[in-house]
């Protein structure tokens, strides 16, 4: 749990610092079988989506953190990164709103952030 919690502290400053909007990381480890956590956050357009999306995988690579796996492109406004059970979701507003996966877990606890909210 401390190697995650680093994980996620790391990526949520990284989107922070990166203007992404509305960060949330969600503690699944009670209520899922897919994932630990979620991080959700939301980009401007789809070029601020492909930024966030290319230097989260830098940010990554830079960080050692092997065998993360990616899925979506910025032109289908959803794309998913997994490390190890923490999945960063990154997408634009109105498929956020659309798939609303806070409220799908909304049962599941949310984390506090710093510099996130």
């Amino acid at each position: 749990m401390e190697k995650d919690l680093e994980i996620i502290k790391q990526v949520v400053a990284f989107l922070d610092d990166r203007k992404a909007e509305d960060l949330v990381a969600i503690d699944l480890r009670q209520h899922s079988n897919i994932a630990d956590y979620f991080i959700i956050a939301t980009g401007a357009n789809k070029p601020h989506l492909k930024a966030l999306y290319d230097g989260l995988q830098r940010l990554f690579k830079d960080a050692g953190f092997k065998g993360y796996h990616k899925e979506g492109v910025p032109d289908s406004g959803w794309m998913i990164m997994d490390y190890n059970g923490v999945m960063v979701h990154i997408f634009e507003r109105e498929l956020r709103e659309f798939y609303d996966l806070e409220k799908l877990w909304k049962d599941a606890p949310a984390l506090e952030l710093e510099g996130g909210e």
